[in-house]
């Protein structure tokens, strides 16, 4: 959704009308990824992308006419299909597109829920009576908000299913049976955050591996030798400052994970003890199991219980018998990943 946001709200504000084109199911070597959207203006504006080119000029025709109609369409481009061939998909790829017109009595609160960094999901009918064709239900994490409607005898049902793809975090199609809709799953979440604390080596290529698994990227550090752009040009955000300033401008929510890396208490202990407050999904500290048992001691003291204590990952990364700093950043890497699934 991010990637359309921005040229959906200024189109809005001149006063076009937007259609909404997002991928709902993938089979084979599907250019885009099932959620990948295309936001379409009646002057033939384009912002983002369902195929990567091949068939955006087909959908947004389709588009087009949905604009004049108001009538969603789920679209099907396959390699058995005539038109697969003549849009570009003849590579084996077979892809779903549900085509609206923007809900514009949902529009601004999901556009609150993304900008905010909240989770949540947007259910859309893309199969089912025409009555229900294309009507929503946005739904908070945790069933605690929803806005919008499907059907009130649905809505709960619909909310429940929609918290569970919240927690596997995939976009995804669903049948309701017994209602007899295909529903399409939008989930809304801020991208991963690795907050990492401490500027060193570990930290350089860290920051390098998460990058390349979509990660955001920030390094605090007060020392000026170690958190400088020169050994960091590479990280989103790279903050010179105390763990109390710094943390500051981090937004905590269950989509960050913090590795705590300098190996100095001065530093880590404010560091973890911010962190401990806050939701996060993954939290690790560097040091050895005698440096960890001294660490717990001295939080224990600060009235953290047992249970928060038991949060922190430590010593730091799977165990991969890592030697270099390049390893043990690949161990620590390895068990944020793992540790983000099995909280999902």
């Amino acid at each position: 959704m991010q990637e359309v946001i921005a040229d959906i709200q200024r189109w809005r504000s001149q006063g076009e009308e937007v259609a909404l084109a997002t991928v709902v199911q993938t089979w084979g070597s599907a250019p885009r990824k099932v959620g990948a959207k295309m936001a379409v203006t009646a002057n033939g504006q384009l912002s983002g992308s369902v195929s990567g080119g091949c068939v955006e000029g087909a959908v947004a025709e389709e588009a087009f006419e949905i604009l004049k109609s108001g009538k969603p369409k789920l679209l099907h481009f396959g390699v058995a299909d005539e038109l697969g061939w003549e849009v570009g998909l003849a590579c084996g790829g077979n892809i779903q597109v549900f085509v609206e017109r923007l809900d514009d009595t949902l529009w601004r609160d999901i556009v609150e829920l993304v900008t905010t960094e909240a989770t949540g999901a947007v259910a859309t009918v893309i199969g089912g009576p025409d009555a229900l064709l294309g009507r929503k239900l946005l739904v908070t994490r945790g069933h605690k908000q929803t806005k919008g409607s499907i059907d009130d005898a649905l809505d709960a049902a619909v909310a429940e299913l929609a918290n569970a793809s919240i927690r596997r975090g995939a976009d995804e199609q669903i049948t309701l049976a017994e209602a007899g809709i295909e529903l399409f799953m939008d989930v809304l979440m801020p991208p991963p955050t690795l907050v990492m604390v401490g500027g060193v080596h570990i930290a350089i290529t860290l920051a390098a591996l998460a990058k390349t698994l979509g990660y955001r990227t920030i390094v605090i550090d007060p020392r000026q030798a170690f958190g400088t752009a020169e050994r960091f040009p590479h990280v989103d955000q790279l903050i010179s400052g105390w763990p109390d300033e710094a943390f500051a401008h981090i937004k905590f929510n269950e989509n960050v994970a913090v590795a705590i890396l300098t190996h100095d208490p001065k530093i880590d202990d404010p560091a973890l003890q911010i962190t401990l407050r806050n939701p996060t999904f993954y939290i690790g500290a560097l040091g050895s199991r005698k440096t960890h048992g001294k660490r717990l001691q001295r939080l224990h003291e600060a009235g953290f219980a047992q249970a928060q204590l038991e949060k922190i990952h430590a010593p730091i990364g799977l165990e991969i018998d890592a030697q270099t700093p390049e390893e043990i950043a690949l161990a620590i890497l390895a068990e944020i990943v793992k540790t983000r699934h099995e909280t999902q």
